[in-house]
């Protein structure tokens, strides 16, 4: 029985999240520039976004630059944004043929202006499709994120528009950038690293954690089926006992 026969459609994850790690080391091991890496790792951007949409899975959010790669080499980085252009240009017809809309999280107005056209472009062209949501967090942080959010709440309270004891978790979670995206269930994390890297903290308070040793460039939809299945073993408690679990 193939891996994808096996997942339990009425228990898949609704999110899933990607940290995309591992491009310039896969790369290194061909003998090839990071930024041949980070080429080769289009396709699998291609393959998990068309097989998470072929389960039914909602919404689909790829790390896909974050506010600390700005300090890594200025070609590396300008290479990047280049490429981010060409593939959200090249892509539209898949995502338009899968019924996918493009969104993206972060610092968008300080990516280069070229990098922000071809964005805005992709999003508005995508905006009635209604079968996935792909998230692209480009320039993002998680820090970033809840310091604007606290910025925003503190200013409020400053206003007499609200008090500081009536702020809830999810009037904070209001002022995110993800605000009209539901958490992430499962956070996948390819290359072996085991952390989060400064990637959606609020947001995967109750998520599943999944790491494997693949470098992104080689990972493939049985990867993502391997993920969902482990995903699907686990017992979700959000803080009670199996027994009330069970018992629910």
């Amino acid at each position: 029985m193939d891996l994808k026969s096996q997942i339990n459609l009425q228990k898949l994850p609704k999110h899933i999240a990607v940290i995309m790690d591992g491009n310039g080391r896969w790369a290194k091991q061909q003998g090839k520039s990071r930024v041949f890496g980070h080429r080769n790792g289009v396709q699998s951007v291609r393959e998990i976004t068309e097989a998470s949409a072929e389960l039914g899975v909602k919404y689909l959010t790829l790390y896909a630059f974050s506010t600390e790669n700005w300090s890594r080499p200025a070609f590396e980085v300008n290479a990047l944004m280049t490429l981010l252009v060409e593939t959200v240009r090249k892509e539209i017809k898949t995502l338009m043929n899968n019924d996918i809309r493009l969104e993206a999280i972060g610092d968008i107005e300080k990516l280069p202006s070229k990098t922000q056209k071809a964005l805005k472009e992709g999003m508005h062209t995508t905006k009635s499709n209604k079968r996935m949501t792909l998230v692209l967090a480009l320039n993002y942080s998680s820090r970033w994120e809840i310091r604007n959010a606290v910025q925003e709440l503190s200013g409020k309270v400053e206003r007499n528009e609200l008090k500081s004891e009536d702020i809830t978790d999810e009037m904070i979670s209001n002022h995110l950038a993800t605000k009209s995206i539901p958490d992430p269930e499962l956070l996948i994390r390819t290359s072996g690293e085991c952390r989060i890297s400064n990637f959606l903290l609020w947001q995967i308070a109750y998520a599943e954690l999944y790491f494997t040793e693949i470098f992104w460039p080689e990972f493939r939809k049985d990867n993502l089926y391997e993920a969902i299945l482990d995903y699907q073993q686990r017992e979700r408690r959000f803080g009670k006992t199996s027994e009330q679990i069970v018992a629910k």
